[in-house]
C-alpha cells in the first residue's frame, strides 16, 4: 500500500501551529519534515522573564542597532548556519522556504541585531493570536541573539501577547526564566491565548519601548512576581 503524500503548505503549518505541533527536519540536508507534539514543552514567561543588570545596561546602551522583520532571510540563514558546537541544524531548504512565506504572509517576523551595520545575531518565529512560537536563534557576537530575545519580550509585552512557546528549553533559555510544563497544560495555555486580541509591533514608540525593557529590568532585580499563566502560587525559546 502506498503511503499518501500530504503537501506542507504555509496554510498546513498555520494549522499545525494552532494545535500544538510544530515541524523539524532531521538534519540541514535532510529531505522530509516531521511533526513534533513533546510530552514536556518549553515556554518562557513574558511577565517572569529574568533580564539580569548586565544585559539590560548592553540592550539599552545602543551598542546592537535591532531592527524587526527587515531581513528575513538573513535571519533564518543565520540561524540555520553552522557553528562551533552546532555543525548541523534541522533548518533544512523547505523550512526556510516555508517560513519565507509566512514572513511575507505576515505570520513569521525576525528581530535581527546589527554591529556596525552588520548583522551579526537575530531569532525569528511565529505570531498567531496572542501567541509567539519562537523557532530559533542564532548569534555571531556575543549577546546579539540575547538583545534580539529581550527586545521580543518587550514587544509582545507592549503588544498584548499571553504565550511565548519556546518549544524546548535550553540553558541559553533557562538562564531567562524559561521552563517546561506538561502538554495537556501546554494545550490549555494555547487555547486561551489563541482568543487573545494582540498586536505584533514592529516599530513601537522608543520611549515606551525604553521603559517596558527597563521595567523588565528592575523587576527581574527585585525578583519576578506572581505569573498570570500559572495554575500554581509563584508558578512561573531555542533550537
Amino acid at each position: 500500500m502506498s503511503r499518501r503524500h500530504v503537501e506542507i503548505t504555509p496554510d498546513l503549518m498555520l494549522r499545525a501551529y494552532r494545535h500544538g505541533l510544530f515541524p523539524m527536519a532531521e538534519t540541514r540536508r535532510g529531505d522530509r519534515l516531521y511533526w513534533l507534539d513533546p510530552e514536556r514543552r518549553g515556554i518562557l514567561s513574558l511577565h517572569r522573564f529574568h533580564l539580569p543588570r548586565r544585559l539590560a545596561r548592553t540592550v539599552l546602551s545602543g551598542r546592537f542597532t535591532v531592527s524587526v522583520d527587515q531581513d528575513f532571510a538573513g535571519t533564518i540563514a543565520g540561524c540555520a548556519a553552522a557553528a562551533p558546537g552546532r555543525e548541523d541544524t534541522w533548518i533544512n531548504p523547505q523550512i526556510e522556504r516555508l517560513f519565507t512565506q509566512l514572513n511575507r504572509m505576515g505570520y513569521a517576523h525576525s528581530i535581527e541585531s546589527r554591529y556596525n551595520d552588520q548583522l551579526v545575531g537575530g531569532l525569528y518565529g511565529v505570531a498567531l493570536a496572542g501567541v509567539f512560537f519562537g523557532e530559533s536563534m542564532f548569534s555571531f557576537v556575543r549577546d546579539a541573539s540575547k538583545v534580539a530575545l529581550v527586545h521580543l519580550i518587550a514587544r509582545l509585552r507592549l503588544g498584548g501577547y499571553q504565550l511565548l512557546d519556546t518549544q524546548f528549553v535550553t540553558a541559553h533559555l533557562a538562564q531567562f526564566g524559561a521552563e517546561e510544563i506538561s502538554r495537556d497544560r501546554y494545550r490549555a495555555l494555547l487555547a486561551e491565548a489563541l482568543t487573545a486580541d494582540a498586536q505584533w509591533l514592529p516599530d513601537p514608540d522608543p520611549a515606551q519601548l525604553s521603559a517596558e525593557i527597563r521595567m523588565m529590568a528592575e523587576a527581574s532585580r527585585y525578583g519576578p512576581g506572581p505569573d498570570p499563566t500559572s495554575t500554581t502560587p509563584g508558578g512561573y525559546c531555542n533550537r
